[in-house]
């Protein structure tokens, strides 16, 4: 006490002058003294130089939209360790997956989830093991594979919607017309092209704004991104008021706030309201953070004062009892819904359109799988396809699994703290406070699993490879007690949703030497996807 005391004295009687001088030298000590001390045990793990004494490294990786791509160079360089800050170790090797996210072993999720928080945390970001087990056991039952076969007959309305809306524009094609500059889609060579992103924007959107709150946004109908954003008011969470509400583009909304929270959350806590408050570009993923809770606040008043007895993901959420018979209050209401909105509209509307663009760059592997369509749906003249009878169609599996691999929605590795007492990793113990994470990118990319070609669009190797091998490393909905809870809805819509556009369409890439173009937040998504449509005879 008497040093610190000294210490004190010593600050006091330095002139403003000489406090400002040393404040370079006691930010080069925050960052140098812990790396000596290395209380986590990381320090003889190769890495980025910077990296090793500060998270500001692996901050501007994430910002600049390209984490899983950097992360996995560096495993190609350095090996399955790599240091990516100065507390967090990632693990490229597939059996790591079993213990860092294995069911009991006391991790939880890293302060990375707290950038993810709005109104109050949800399923996806609530840390406490317990508060979680809760949240789960209210959830999980709407996602059973019983459960989600109710939704279907809503999927299948606006995957129609979506193939009404390209077979009008087709028509138009053929005729020679073209949409105004803002629409984006011409007729050439008999051929409708377009961008297939936005489309699948809109009716992921569509899809779960009618699962989730019983109407949809209106995507589809508009041609256009847009949904209803409310002011979210300080007391929302106690008496559900919100403030005026505005129309605005709900997926740039999505998207800047993925890109903004997968950064913040590799930032220190101590230091993230003054980039939120100080720098321009955080300052305005901030911003969609709010927007986005005013999609879930907007879109949960507009389902409470309906009165339906619509049964929805929200009616469902509303039913909902914990252990001791509680229901969730509105703001924890509004947190899950927005949660399910976010999960539903983003990974099905990505991954729709990777899929749509290794389809179009490999015809071969279009052309088998509209066989197999074929002649599973030959004499059905519904241009949607029934769940039940695409379900287990083997070829369309394998499309869609090697797209997850190779293309990897959730690319970055999710990120564990080791409780207290530590925890082994592939017989390494760390201590309490480490903070692990297996990068799914890279280990969709492991050559001893996956083959030699493993960089390649493959869907045969799902035949050729050992099955329980490439199940061990294959996690596109994540592993343990944090998995996603919504896989058996967004396996249903992906079968749905590219068994129906296939059959009924075949594309060609505007530019076939033009590799998909991907920005990373915390999910990889495409920023266009150009294609050439052609409607076939069925």
């Amino acid at each position: 006490m008497a040093i610190v005391e000294r210490l004190f004295e010593v600050v006091r009687s330095l002139s403003f002058t000489s406090i400002l001088a040393l404040i370079p030298a006691a930010i080069v000590l925050a960052h140098v003294i812990p790396y000596f001390l290395d209380p986590y045990g990381l320090r003889s793990y190769p890495g980025p130089f910077l990296a090793k004494f500060s998270d500001l490294w692996l901050g501007w990786v994430a910002a600049h939209g390209n984490r899983s791509v950097t992360v996995h160079e560096l495993h190609k360089k350095y090996g399955p360790y790599v240091r990516i800050a100065p507390g967090h170790l990632s693990v490229a090797d597939p059996a790591s997956l079993q213990e860092i996210y294995a069911h009991g072993n006391g991790a939880i999720k890293s302060e990375f989830y707290e950038a993810f928080v709005s109104i109050q945390p949800g399923l996806f970001n609530i840390r406490d093991r317990v508060a979680h087990s809760r949240k789960r056991k209210i959830v999980s039952h709407i996602f059973s594979q019983k459960s989600v076969l109710d939704f279907e007959p809503h999927v299948r309305e606006y995957v129609k919607m979506l193939l009404q809306q390209w077979d009008r524009l087709h028509d138009l094609a053929l005729k020679g017309e073209s949409g105004s500059e803002g629409e984006g889609w011409t007729g050439r060579d008999g051929k409708l092209w377009l961008d297939c992103l936005p489309w699948f924007n809109y009716l992921a959107f569509d899809i779960i704004g009618d699962l989730a709150f019983g109407t949809p946004f209106g995507m589809l109908t508009a041609c256009q991104d847009y949904a209803p954003v409310a002011k979210v008011s300080e007391n929302y969470g106690k008496d559900g008021s919100h403030g005026e509400v505005v129309g605005l583009p709900a997926v740039q909304i999505l998207n800047e706030r993925g890109e903004y929270s997968a950064s913040m959350g590799v930032l220190p806590m101590w230091m993230r309201p003054y980039v939120k408050r100080y720098i321009p570009w955080y300052s305005k993923g901030n911003v969609a953070v709010q927007n986005l809770s005013g999609i879930a606040v907007a879109a949960v008043a507009k389902r409470i004062n309906a009165q339906t007895d619509r049964v929805d993901l929200l009616s469902k959420l509303q039913q909902g009892k914990d252990d001791e018979g509680k229901p969730m209050g509105i703001g924890e209401l509004t947190a899950e819904a927005l949660t399910q909105l976010i999960a539903g509209s983003d990974t099905t509307s990505n991954t729709s359109c990777a899929i749509t663009y290794y389809l179009a760059a490999n015809p071969r592997v279009q052309k088998k799988l509209q066989q197999e369509l074929d002649e599973v749906l030959g004499n059905d003249d519904d241009p949607v396809s029934n769940f039940d009878a695409i379900k287990r169609l083997t070829y369309m599996d394998a499309v869609i699994n090697e797209v997850l691999r190779i293309y990897s929605t959730s690319g970055i590795g999710l990120p564990r703290a080791a409780p207290e007492g530590g925890m082994v990793v592939l017989g390494k113990h760390f201590p309490s406070g480490a903070v692990l994470s297996t990068p799914t990118y890279t280990i969709h990319r492991d050559q001893e699993t996956w083959g030699e070609d493993s960089d390649d669009f493959r869907p045969e190797r799902w035949f050729e490879r050992e099955p329980e091998k490439i199940q061990k490393a294959f996690n596109p909905f994540s592993f343990g007690p944090r998995a996603c809870v919504g896989r058996n809805l967004a396996s249903m819509e992906l079968q749905i949703i590219i068994s129906s556009v296939l059959r009924h369409y075949s594309f060609v890439l505007e530019s076939p030497e033009k590799e998909l173009v991907v920005k990373e937040g915390f999910l990889r998504k495409p920023t266009e996807c150009r294609v050439g449509i052609t409607r076939r005879n069925v």
